[in-house]
Protein backbone atom coordinates (compact mmCIF):
# COMPACT_ATOMS: atom_id res chain seq x y z
CA UNK A 1 0.00 0.00 0.00
CA UNK A 2 1.36 3.40 -0.71
CA UNK A 3 0.33 6.20 1.51
CA UNK A 4 -0.60 10.16 -0.16
CA UNK A 5 -0.20 11.93 2.30
CA UNK A 6 0.57 15.83 3.12
CA UNK A 7 3.78 16.05 2.93
CA UNK A 8 3.69 19.34 6.28
CA UNK A 9 1.93 17.34 8.40
CA UNK A 10 4.68 13.79 8.23
CA UNK A 11 7.30 16.65 9.06
CA UNK A 12 5.10 18.31 11.97
CA UNK A 13 4.30 14.68 13.15
CA UNK A 14 7.70 12.91 13.03
CA UNK A 15 10.04 12.59 15.33
CA UNK A 16 13.49 11.02 14.88
CA UNK A 17 14.90 9.05 17.36
CA UNK A 18 15.76 5.15 16.29
CA UNK A 19 13.68 2.29 15.30
CA UNK A 20 11.27 3.06 18.07
CA UNK A 21 10.80 6.03 16.23
CA UNK A 22 7.30 6.60 14.64
CA UNK A 23 5.54 8.96 12.53
CA UNK A 24 1.44 9.30 13.87
CA UNK A 25 -0.95 10.17 10.85
CA UNK A 26 -3.89 10.91 11.69
CA UNK A 27 -7.18 9.64 9.81
CA UNK A 28 -7.96 12.84 8.51
CA UNK A 29 -4.25 13.29 7.18
CA UNK A 30 -4.54 9.49 4.40
CA UNK A 31 -6.19 10.75 1.87
CA UNK A 32 -5.67 7.07 -0.06
CA UNK A 33 -3.75 3.68 0.61
CA UNK A 34 -1.73 1.61 -2.20
CA UNK A 35 1.31 -0.58 -1.02
CA UNK A 36 4.24 -2.67 -2.56
CA UNK A 37 6.06 -3.73 0.59
CA UNK A 38 4.73 -6.57 3.05
CA UNK A 39 5.61 -4.73 6.66
CA UNK A 40 4.01 -1.69 6.31
CA UNK A 41 0.44 -3.50 5.79
CA UNK A 42 -2.88 -1.77 7.12
CA UNK A 43 -6.47 -2.97 7.48
CA UNK A 44 -9.49 -0.82 6.15
CA UNK A 45 -10.74 -0.57 9.23
CA UNK A 46 -7.40 0.79 10.80
CA UNK A 47 -7.90 3.77 8.41
CA UNK A 48 -11.45 4.21 8.83
CA UNK A 49 -11.06 4.11 12.61
CA UNK A 50 -9.84 7.12 15.08
CA UNK A 51 -6.33 4.23 15.84
CA UNK A 52 -3.44 6.70 13.90
CA UNK A 53 -1.26 4.68 11.90
CA UNK A 54 2.43 4.31 13.29
CA UNK A 55 5.47 4.28 10.39
CA UNK A 56 9.26 3.71 11.66
CA UNK A 57 11.09 5.94 10.20
CA UNK A 58 13.03 3.51 7.77
CA UNK A 59 8.90 3.85 6.53
CA UNK A 60 8.31 7.46 6.49
CA UNK A 61 6.29 8.63 3.83
CA UNK A 62 8.23 10.53 1.50
CA UNK A 63 7.98 11.60 -2.22
CA UNK A 64 8.99 9.55 -5.30
CA UNK A 65 10.04 6.78 -2.93
CA UNK A 66 13.46 4.90 -4.12
CA UNK A 67 11.80 1.87 -2.78
CA UNK A 68 9.27 1.97 -5.48
CA UNK A 69 11.70 2.06 -8.35
CA UNK A 70 11.14 0.07 -10.89
CA UNK A 71 13.55 -3.43 -10.91
CA UNK A 72 15.13 -1.60 -13.97
CA UNK A 73 16.05 1.75 -11.90
CA UNK A 74 17.33 -0.33 -9.41
CA UNK A 75 19.06 -2.73 -11.19
CA UNK A 76 20.90 0.22 -12.78
CA UNK A 77 22.07 1.81 -9.26
CA UNK A 78 23.33 -1.51 -8.15
CA UNK A 79 25.06 -2.16 -11.49
CA UNK A 80 26.69 1.54 -11.22
CA UNK A 81 27.67 1.14 -7.54
CA UNK A 82 28.81 -2.35 -7.95
CA UNK A 83 31.63 -0.88 -10.62
CA UNK A 84 32.53 2.21 -7.87
CA UNK A 85 33.66 -0.32 -5.38
CA UNK A 86 35.16 -2.13 -7.66
CA UNK A 87 37.88 0.29 -8.47
CA UNK A 88 38.07 1.45 -5.04
CA UNK A 89 38.71 -2.58 -4.25
CA UNK A 90 41.58 -2.47 -6.98
CA UNK A 91 43.51 0.51 -5.74
CA UNK A 92 44.70 -1.26 -2.74
CA UNK A 93 46.25 -3.97 -4.21
CA UNK A 94 46.77 -2.65 -8.46
CA UNK A 95 49.76 -1.28 -7.54
CA UNK A 96 51.59 -4.69 -6.28
CA UNK A 97 53.39 -5.90 -9.33
CA UNK A 98 54.35 -2.40 -10.31
CA UNK A 99 56.26 -1.83 -6.75
CA UNK A 100 59.79 -3.04 -7.78
CA UNK A 101 59.88 -0.68 -10.52
CA UNK A 102 58.54 2.31 -8.55
CA UNK A 103 61.37 1.57 -5.84
CA UNK A 104 63.88 1.78 -9.23
CA UNK A 105 62.32 4.88 -10.98
CA UNK A 106 61.67 7.38 -7.49
CA UNK A 107 64.96 5.77 -5.84
CA UNK A 108 62.35 4.33 -2.93
CA UNK A 109 63.03 1.83 -0.46
CA UNK A 110 60.89 -1.31 0.97
CA UNK A 111 59.65 0.92 3.73
CA UNK A 112 58.28 3.39 1.59
CA UNK A 113 56.18 1.47 -0.52
CA UNK A 114 55.04 -0.50 2.64
CA UNK A 115 54.36 2.84 3.91
CA UNK A 116 52.26 3.83 1.05
CA UNK A 117 50.37 0.85 1.18
CA UNK A 118 49.30 0.52 4.95
CA UNK A 119 48.35 4.24 5.06
CA UNK A 120 45.52 3.45 1.98
CA UNK A 121 44.37 0.84 4.02
CA UNK A 122 43.82 2.99 6.98
CA UNK A 123 42.38 6.04 5.16
CA UNK A 124 40.28 4.01 2.88
CA UNK A 125 38.69 2.47 6.21
CA UNK A 126 38.19 5.56 8.00
CA UNK A 127 37.58 8.24 5.63
CA UNK A 128 33.79 6.96 5.45
CA UNK A 129 32.86 8.01 8.42
CA UNK A 130 33.26 11.94 6.94
CA UNK A 131 31.47 10.76 3.76
CA UNK A 132 28.78 8.98 5.86
CA UNK A 133 27.91 12.49 7.68
CA UNK A 134 27.93 14.71 4.66
CA UNK A 135 25.86 12.38 3.00
CA UNK A 136 23.31 12.47 5.22
CA UNK A 137 22.72 15.84 5.21
CA UNK A 138 23.33 16.59 1.40
CA UNK A 139 22.70 13.42 -0.32
CA UNK A 140 24.48 10.13 -1.72
CA UNK A 141 24.66 11.80 -5.35
CA UNK A 142 27.30 14.94 -4.49
CA UNK A 143 29.25 12.53 -2.11
CA UNK A 144 29.72 10.01 -4.82
CA UNK A 145 30.67 13.24 -7.47
CA UNK A 146 33.40 14.66 -5.21
CA UNK A 147 34.65 11.56 -3.64
CA UNK A 148 35.42 9.96 -7.71
CA UNK A 149 36.32 13.55 -8.68
CA UNK A 150 39.01 12.96 -6.15
CA UNK A 151 40.06 9.87 -6.47
CA UNK A 152 40.89 11.06 -10.55
CA UNK A 153 42.79 13.86 -9.34
CA UNK A 154 44.41 11.57 -7.01
CA UNK A 155 45.46 8.63 -9.79
CA UNK A 156 46.30 11.44 -12.09
CA UNK A 157 49.18 12.96 -10.20
CA UNK A 158 50.61 9.84 -8.90
CA UNK A 159 50.89 8.66 -12.62
CA UNK A 160 52.64 11.73 -12.97
CA UNK A 161 54.45 11.71 -9.72
CA UNK A 162 58.50 11.77 -9.78
CA UNK A 163 59.22 11.44 -6.21
CA UNK A 164 57.79 8.81 -3.70
CA UNK A 165 56.76 11.66 -1.43
CA UNK A 166 53.95 12.81 -3.68
CA UNK A 167 53.10 9.28 -4.64
CA UNK A 168 52.57 8.26 -0.88
CA UNK A 169 50.46 11.57 -0.28
CA UNK A 170 49.28 11.32 -3.92
CA UNK A 171 47.65 7.58 -2.63
CA UNK A 172 45.86 9.10 0.37
CA UNK A 173 44.22 10.84 -1.56
CA UNK A 174 43.22 8.24 -3.98
CA UNK A 175 42.12 6.17 -0.89
CA UNK A 176 39.81 9.08 0.49
CA UNK A 177 37.96 9.10 -2.82
CA UNK A 178 37.78 5.67 -3.24
CA UNK A 179 36.36 5.55 0.66
CA UNK A 180 33.09 6.44 -0.33
CA UNK A 181 31.10 3.90 -1.80
CA UNK A 182 32.12 1.37 1.05
CA UNK A 183 29.79 3.47 3.00
CA UNK A 184 27.51 4.88 0.06
CA UNK A 185 27.00 1.85 -1.06
CA UNK A 186 25.59 -0.05 1.25
CA UNK A 187 23.16 2.92 2.91
CA UNK A 188 22.22 3.37 -1.17
CA UNK A 189 20.98 -0.21 -1.45
CA UNK A 190 19.51 0.51 2.25
CA UNK A 191 17.29 3.31 0.36
CA UNK A 192 15.99 1.35 -2.79
CA UNK A 193 15.25 -2.12 -1.29
CA UNK A 194 13.28 -3.71 1.77
CA UNK A 195 15.25 -5.97 4.35
CA UNK A 196 13.97 -9.28 3.13
CA UNK A 197 15.73 -8.00 -0.10
CA UNK A 198 18.88 -6.74 1.04
CA UNK A 199 21.02 -9.46 1.89
CA UNK A 200 20.77 -10.89 -1.71
CA UNK A 201 21.54 -7.33 -2.94
CA UNK A 202 24.06 -6.97 -0.48
CA UNK A 203 26.03 -9.43 -1.64
CA UNK A 204 25.88 -9.19 -5.45
CA UNK A 205 27.38 -5.05 -4.32
CA UNK A 206 30.26 -6.87 -2.01
CA UNK A 207 31.36 -9.41 -4.45
CA UNK A 208 32.37 -6.42 -6.81
CA UNK A 209 35.08 -4.91 -4.07
CA UNK A 210 36.11 -8.85 -3.31
CA UNK A 211 37.59 -8.78 -6.48
CA UNK A 212 40.17 -6.37 -6.30
CA UNK A 213 42.81 -8.42 -4.16
CA UNK A 214 42.43 -10.75 -6.91
CA UNK A 215 42.05 -8.96 -10.70
CA UNK A 216 44.50 -5.63 -9.01
CA UNK A 217 47.59 -8.25 -9.56
CA UNK A 218 46.86 -9.20 -12.66
CA UNK A 219 45.93 -5.77 -14.26
CA UNK A 220 48.78 -4.54 -12.40
CA UNK A 221 51.04 -6.72 -14.22
CA UNK A 222 49.94 -6.73 -17.76
CA UNK A 223 49.28 -2.93 -17.33
CA UNK A 224 53.55 -3.09 -16.00
CA UNK A 225 54.86 -5.57 -18.45
CA UNK A 226 53.49 -3.79 -21.34
CA UNK A 227 53.59 -0.21 -20.08
CA UNK A 228 54.68 1.00 -17.31
CA UNK A 229 53.92 1.36 -13.45
CA UNK A 230 52.18 4.86 -15.36
CA UNK A 231 49.97 2.66 -16.79
CA UNK A 232 48.56 1.15 -13.75
CA UNK A 233 47.66 4.68 -12.77
CA UNK A 234 46.34 6.38 -15.59
CA UNK A 235 43.96 3.17 -15.96
CA UNK A 236 42.38 3.78 -12.76
CA UNK A 237 41.88 7.46 -13.80
CA UNK A 238 39.80 5.68 -17.30
CA UNK A 239 38.15 3.99 -14.85
CA UNK A 240 36.97 6.83 -12.25
CA UNK A 241 36.18 9.02 -15.32
CA UNK A 242 33.77 6.55 -16.23
CA UNK A 243 32.13 5.87 -13.01
CA UNK A 244 31.70 9.82 -12.11
CA UNK A 245 29.88 9.96 -15.74
CA UNK A 246 27.46 7.28 -14.75
CA UNK A 247 26.85 8.83 -11.17
CA UNK A 248 26.45 12.39 -13.22
CA UNK A 249 23.99 11.17 -15.80
CA UNK A 250 22.34 7.74 -14.46
CA UNK A 251 22.74 7.87 -11.00
CA UNK A 252 19.47 9.51 -9.55
CA UNK A 253 19.88 10.10 -5.59
CA UNK A 254 18.23 7.89 -2.81
CA UNK A 255 18.45 9.72 0.15
CA UNK A 256 15.67 11.02 1.73
CA UNK A 257 15.75 13.06 4.81
CA UNK A 258 12.55 12.22 5.92
CA UNK A 259 14.02 8.10 6.78
CA UNK A 260 17.61 9.73 8.13
CA UNK A 261 17.64 10.13 12.20
CA UNK A 262 21.06 12.22 11.07
CA UNK A 263 19.29 14.36 9.53
CA UNK A 264 16.31 14.39 11.53
CA UNK A 265 17.83 15.12 14.65
CA UNK A 266 20.49 17.99 13.48
CA UNK A 267 17.31 19.87 11.97
CA UNK A 268 14.97 19.22 15.00
CA UNK A 269 18.03 21.43 16.72
CA UNK A 270 18.21 24.09 13.98
CA UNK A 271 14.40 24.13 15.10
CA UNK A 272 15.19 24.43 18.30
CA UNK A 273 17.22 27.32 18.09
CA UNK A 274 14.66 28.94 15.67
CA UNK A 275 11.84 28.43 18.34
CA UNK A 276 13.67 29.72 21.29
CA UNK A 277 15.19 32.69 19.36
CA UNK A 278 11.62 33.74 18.17
CA UNK A 279 10.06 33.67 21.60
CA UNK A 280 12.90 35.66 23.16
CA UNK A 281 12.02 38.61 20.20
CA UNK A 282 8.56 37.92 21.28
CA UNK A 283 9.37 38.41 24.74
CA UNK A 284 11.03 41.42 24.23
CA UNK A 285 8.33 42.61 21.78
CA UNK A 286 5.51 42.34 24.53
CA UNK A 287 7.65 43.69 27.06
CA UNK A 288 8.01 47.00 24.98
CA UNK A 289 4.09 47.13 24.56
CA UNK A 290 3.38 46.64 28.42
CA UNK A 291 5.95 49.70 28.49
CA UNK A 292 3.46 51.46 26.30
CA UNK A 293 0.49 50.70 28.02
CA UNK A 294 -0.84 49.09 24.80
CA UNK A 295 -2.20 45.32 23.96
CA UNK A 296 -0.94 44.41 27.69
CA UNK A 297 -1.11 40.67 28.08
CA UNK A 298 -0.03 38.79 31.50
CA UNK A 299 2.59 36.31 31.67
CA UNK A 300 0.46 33.83 32.40
CA UNK A 301 -1.20 34.33 28.40
CA UNK A 302 2.45 34.09 27.49
CA UNK A 303 3.15 30.88 28.58
CA UNK A 304 0.14 29.83 27.27
CA UNK A 305 0.88 30.74 23.78
CA UNK A 306 3.68 27.74 22.42
CA UNK A 307 5.77 28.79 19.52
CA UNK A 308 5.31 26.86 16.77
CA UNK A 309 7.11 26.72 13.32
CA UNK A 310 4.53 26.60 10.30
CA UNK A 311 5.13 24.25 7.26
CA UNK A 312 6.65 27.29 5.76
CA UNK A 313 9.22 28.27 8.10
CA UNK A 314 10.45 24.70 8.32
CA UNK A 315 10.96 24.37 4.53
CA UNK A 316 13.48 27.16 4.71
CA UNK A 317 15.95 25.85 7.40
CA UNK A 318 18.45 24.66 4.98
CA UNK A 319 20.91 22.32 6.23
CA UNK A 320 24.55 22.58 5.35
CA UNK A 321 28.31 21.23 5.63
CA UNK A 322 28.81 23.10 8.44
CA UNK A 323 26.01 21.50 10.72
CA UNK A 324 28.03 18.05 9.67
CA UNK A 325 29.40 16.62 13.15
CA UNK A 326 30.09 12.76 12.64
CA UNK A 327 30.80 12.38 15.82
CA UNK A 328 27.92 11.98 17.82
CA UNK A 329 26.26 8.93 15.29
CA UNK A 330 29.73 7.23 14.93
CA UNK A 331 30.08 7.19 19.12
CA UNK A 332 26.12 6.01 18.82
CA UNK A 333 26.69 3.38 16.72
CA UNK A 334 30.18 2.11 18.46
CA UNK A 335 28.39 2.65 21.46
CA UNK A 336 25.45 0.11 21.10
CA UNK A 337 26.85 -2.90 22.67
CA UNK A 338 24.85 -5.54 19.71
CA UNK A 339 27.34 -3.69 17.29
CA UNK A 340 30.25 -4.09 19.45
CA UNK A 341 30.87 -7.38 18.68
CA UNK A 342 29.99 -7.31 15.21
CA UNK A 343 32.67 -4.72 14.28
CA UNK A 344 34.79 -6.30 16.06
CA UNK A 345 34.20 -9.46 14.05
CA UNK A 346 34.07 -7.69 11.11
CA UNK A 347 37.72 -6.17 11.52
CA UNK A 348 38.89 -9.70 12.08
CA UNK A 349 37.45 -11.09 8.88
CA UNK A 350 39.43 -8.27 7.06
CA UNK A 351 42.55 -8.54 8.65
CA UNK A 352 42.56 -12.43 7.42
CA UNK A 353 41.53 -11.64 4.03
CA UNK A 354 44.34 -8.74 4.13
CA UNK A 355 47.04 -10.49 5.44
CA UNK A 356 46.37 -14.18 3.02
CA UNK A 357 46.42 -11.62 -0.09
CA UNK A 358 49.70 -10.22 1.23
CA UNK A 359 51.51 -12.92 2.49
CA UNK A 360 50.35 -15.49 -0.37
CA UNK A 361 52.48 -13.13 -2.99
CA UNK A 362 55.54 -13.72 -1.11
CA UNK A 363 55.44 -17.24 -0.50
CA UNK A 364 54.14 -17.82 -4.36
CA UNK A 365 57.00 -15.91 -5.46
CA UNK A 366 59.91 -17.56 -3.09
CA UNK A 367 58.76 -21.09 -2.98
CA UNK A 368 56.96 -21.22 -6.48
CA UNK A 369 58.95 -19.13 -8.38
CA UNK A 370 55.74 -17.23 -9.80
CA UNK A 371 55.87 -14.07 -11.10
CA UNK A 372 53.01 -11.42 -10.54
CA UNK A 373 50.53 -12.26 -13.52
CA UNK A 374 51.00 -16.04 -12.47
CA UNK A 375 50.49 -15.17 -8.81
CA UNK A 376 47.51 -12.75 -10.22
CA UNK A 377 46.12 -16.21 -11.96
CA UNK A 378 46.06 -18.39 -7.92
CA UNK A 379 44.31 -15.89 -6.55
CA UNK A 380 41.85 -15.32 -8.91
CA UNK A 381 40.81 -18.63 -7.15
CA UNK A 382 40.64 -16.70 -4.04
CA UNK A 383 38.76 -13.88 -5.77
CA UNK A 384 35.73 -16.34 -7.25
CA UNK A 385 35.30 -17.82 -4.20
CA UNK A 386 34.94 -14.48 -2.33
CA UNK A 387 32.25 -13.46 -4.89
CA UNK A 388 30.13 -16.82 -4.97
CA UNK A 389 30.49 -16.57 -0.70
CA UNK A 390 29.05 -13.09 -0.99
CA UNK A 391 26.58 -13.58 -3.66
CA UNK A 392 25.33 -16.84 -1.79
CA UNK A 393 25.68 -16.07 1.30
CA UNK A 394 23.36 -13.05 0.84
CA UNK A 395 20.33 -15.03 -0.64
CA UNK A 396 20.73 -17.62 1.86
CA UNK A 397 20.46 -14.98 4.50
CA UNK A 398 17.54 -13.45 2.94
CA UNK A 399 15.73 -16.89 2.76
CA UNK A 400 16.92 -17.70 6.53
CA UNK A 401 15.12 -14.42 7.51
CA UNK A 402 12.03 -15.66 5.52
CA UNK A 403 11.41 -18.67 6.92
CA UNK A 404 12.38 -17.58 11.04
CA UNK A 405 9.77 -14.70 10.20
CA UNK A 406 7.40 -16.89 9.07
CA UNK A 407 7.93 -18.96 12.00
CA UNK A 408 7.78 -16.21 14.41
CA UNK A 409 4.03 -15.34 12.78
CA UNK A 410 4.89 -12.85 10.74
CA UNK A 411 7.59 -10.73 12.91
CA UNK A 412 11.22 -10.37 12.31
CA UNK A 413 14.07 -8.79 13.96
CA UNK A 414 17.62 -8.26 12.56
CA UNK A 415 19.36 -10.70 14.41
CA UNK A 416 17.40 -13.82 12.82
CA UNK A 417 19.43 -12.97 10.11
CA UNK A 418 22.70 -13.97 12.01
CA UNK A 419 21.14 -17.69 12.43
CA UNK A 420 22.23 -18.11 8.11
CA UNK A 421 26.43 -18.04 9.41
CA UNK A 422 26.05 -21.09 11.51
CA UNK A 423 26.48 -22.81 8.09
CA UNK A 424 29.74 -21.40 7.46
CA UNK A 425 31.29 -21.98 11.34
CA UNK A 426 32.56 -25.22 11.53
CA UNK A 427 34.50 -24.72 7.87
CA UNK A 428 36.03 -21.69 8.49
CA UNK A 429 38.66 -22.64 10.91
CA UNK A 430 39.41 -25.89 9.59
CA UNK A 431 40.18 -24.55 5.52
CA UNK A 432 42.48 -21.48 7.27
CA UNK A 433 44.33 -24.64 9.41
CA UNK A 434 44.40 -26.04 6.07
CA UNK A 435 45.86 -23.82 4.06
CA UNK A 436 48.65 -22.26 6.92
CA UNK A 437 50.44 -26.47 6.37
CA UNK A 438 49.86 -26.56 2.62
CA UNK A 439 51.85 -23.33 2.16
CA UNK A 440 54.03 -24.72 5.01
CA UNK A 441 54.69 -27.92 3.64
CA UNK A 442 54.78 -26.54 -0.01
CA UNK A 443 52.51 -28.98 -1.33
CA UNK A 444 50.72 -28.96 -4.80
CA UNK A 445 49.95 -25.74 -6.01
CA UNK A 446 46.39 -27.28 -6.80
CA UNK A 447 45.96 -27.72 -2.87
CA UNK A 448 47.01 -23.76 -2.39
CA UNK A 449 44.27 -23.11 -4.80
CA UNK A 450 41.56 -25.02 -3.34
CA UNK A 451 42.62 -23.74 0.27
CA UNK A 452 42.18 -19.82 -1.17
CA UNK A 453 38.87 -20.39 -2.81
CA UNK A 454 37.59 -22.06 0.71
CA UNK A 455 38.59 -18.99 2.76
CA UNK A 456 37.48 -16.47 0.15
CA UNK A 457 34.28 -17.97 -0.11
CA UNK A 458 33.56 -18.50 3.52
CA UNK A 459 34.52 -15.44 4.75
CA UNK A 460 32.48 -13.51 2.25
CA UNK A 461 29.81 -15.88 2.80
CA UNK A 462 30.09 -14.21 6.80
CA UNK A 463 30.83 -10.86 5.84
CA UNK A 464 28.16 -10.37 3.99
CA UNK A 465 25.37 -11.58 6.04
CA UNK A 466 27.23 -9.35 9.25
CA UNK A 467 27.21 -6.20 7.01
CA UNK A 468 23.32 -6.36 6.63
CA UNK A 469 22.51 -7.32 9.79
CA UNK A 470 24.49 -3.79 10.50
CA UNK A 471 22.44 -2.04 8.08
CA UNK A 472 18.73 -3.94 9.63
CA UNK A 473 20.07 -3.07 13.14
CA UNK A 474 20.94 0.67 12.52
CA UNK A 475 17.65 2.19 11.42
CA UNK A 476 18.30 5.53 9.66
CA UNK A 477 21.87 5.78 10.26
CA UNK A 478 22.65 2.89 7.61
CA UNK A 479 25.12 4.98 6.26
CA UNK A 480 27.40 5.90 9.64
CA UNK A 481 26.87 2.37 10.57
CA UNK A 482 28.45 0.85 7.37
CA UNK A 483 31.54 4.02 7.74
CA UNK A 484 31.77 2.53 11.56
CA UNK A 485 32.25 -1.12 10.42
CA UNK A 486 34.60 0.32 7.39
CA UNK A 487 36.62 2.38 9.97
CA UNK A 488 37.01 -0.98 12.69
CA UNK A 489 37.78 -2.92 9.46
CA UNK A 490 40.68 -0.45 8.15
CA UNK A 491 42.49 -0.39 11.28
CA UNK A 492 42.58 -4.23 11.42
CA UNK A 493 43.79 -4.45 8.21
CA UNK A 494 46.16 -1.88 8.77
CA UNK A 495 47.51 -4.10 11.86
CA UNK A 496 46.98 -7.40 9.66
CA UNK A 497 49.61 -5.59 6.75
CA UNK A 498 51.80 -4.24 9.43
CA UNK A 499 52.62 -7.48 11.25
CA UNK A 500 51.95 -10.10 8.25
CA UNK A 501 55.56 -9.97 6.91
CA UNK A 502 57.29 -10.31 9.92
CA UNK A 503 55.16 -12.75 11.52
CA UNK A 504 55.60 -15.05 8.46
CA UNK A 505 59.36 -14.66 8.42
CA UNK A 506 59.37 -15.42 12.13
CA UNK A 507 56.54 -18.70 12.84
CA UNK A 508 56.11 -19.36 9.07
CA UNK A 509 52.92 -19.58 7.15
CA UNK A 510 52.24 -22.68 9.36
CA UNK A 511 52.40 -20.84 12.53
CA UNK A 512 50.94 -17.86 11.08
CA UNK A 513 47.53 -19.42 10.01
CA UNK A 514 47.29 -21.63 13.04
CA UNK A 515 46.69 -18.55 14.85
CA UNK A 516 44.13 -17.00 12.72
CA UNK A 517 42.05 -19.77 12.96
CA UNK A 518 42.16 -19.89 16.52
CA UNK A 519 40.77 -15.99 16.44
CA UNK A 520 38.18 -17.22 13.66
CA UNK A 521 36.78 -19.37 16.40
CA UNK A 522 36.60 -16.28 18.66
CA UNK A 523 35.21 -14.63 15.73
CA UNK A 524 32.27 -16.82 15.58
CA UNK A 525 31.61 -16.72 19.17
CA UNK A 526 31.17 -13.10 18.87
CA UNK A 527 28.46 -13.88 16.15
CA UNK A 528 26.37 -16.28 17.74
CA UNK A 529 26.70 -14.15 21.48
CA UNK A 530 24.88 -11.34 19.16
CA UNK A 531 22.82 -13.82 17.34
CA UNK A 532 21.13 -15.23 21.12
CA UNK A 533 21.84 -11.79 23.15
CA UNK A 534 21.44 -9.24 20.12
CA UNK A 535 18.02 -8.33 20.22
CA UNK A 536 17.72 -7.42 24.16
CA UNK A 537 21.16 -5.48 24.04
CA UNK A 538 19.63 -3.12 20.88
CA UNK A 539 16.24 -2.76 22.31
CA UNK A 540 17.95 -1.38 25.70
CA UNK A 541 20.40 0.70 23.30
CA UNK A 542 17.45 2.15 21.38
CA UNK A 543 15.56 3.15 24.75
CA UNK A 544 18.50 4.58 26.28
CA UNK A 545 19.13 6.56 23.06
CA UNK A 546 15.14 7.21 22.85
CA UNK A 547 15.25 8.80 26.61
CA UNK A 548 18.27 11.10 25.95
CA UNK A 549 16.35 12.43 22.82
CA UNK A 550 13.34 13.19 25.35
CA UNK A 551 15.65 14.62 27.94
CA UNK A 552 16.72 17.42 25.26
Amino acid sequence: MRYHVIVHSCIEHFTPMAESQSTSLSPIEVLSVESHTDTQLHSPSSILSNEPIKLDIEHAVVEDDPRLWSNTKKTAILFIISGASMFAGLAANIQNPANAEIEQQLHASSGDISLSLSLFILIQGNFPVIWSAIGEIKGRKLVYLLSTALFIIGSAIVAMSKTIGLVIGMRIVQASGSSAVFAMGAATLADIYEPHQRGTMMGVYYSAPLLGPSLGPIFGGALTQGFSWRAVFWFLVIWGGIIFLAFLFLFKDTFRKERSVTYQNVLNSRRGEQQSSEAKDESQNISKSEVGGENQTTSKDIEAQRTVIPASAIKDIKLSIADVNPLPAYLSIVGRKNNVPILIASGFILGLTFSIAYTSARTLSMYYDYDALMTGLVLLTFGVGSVMGSILGGRWSDRTLTRLKAANGGISFPEMRLESTKIAMLWLPLSVIGYAWVCQEQVNIAAVCVMLFLIGFLTAWIYTITLAYIVDANTGRSSMAVAANSSVRGLFAFVAAEIAVPLQDTIGDGGLYTIWAGVMVVVECMLLLVLYKGRKWREVSVEREKQTVDAK
